[in-house]
């Protein structure tokens, strides 16, 4: 997960709708039910979902009622404290 990624997608959201990035990650994970892609292939749309899920779990603590600063804080703390 990059989160210079997750805000570039965030900013999206805030112009457009969330909509979009909901039938994205739709669209990705359909793709990787196919058989013909690549492992490497898999690999990327895997990173790209993620901060795509990232983005969307931002979005919404920002629409609770959290800053932007705080919301990204929260999720990269999340994150960080599952890998651990």
């Amino acid at each position: 997960m990059r989160l210079p990624i997750i805000k570039h997608a965030l900013g999206f959201i805030q112009e457009n709708d969330a909509d979009y990035i909901e039938e994205c990650i739709q669209v990705l994970e359909h793709l990787t039910e196919s058989s013909n892609i690549k492992d490497e292939e898999i690999d990327v749309i895997g990173e790209l979902l993620s901060n795509l899920y990232g983005a969307m779990e931002v979005n919404e603590a920002m629409v609770k009622g959290e800053s932007q600063k705080d919301a990204l804080n929260g999720f990269m703390k999340r994150v960080q404290g599952s890998i651990d």
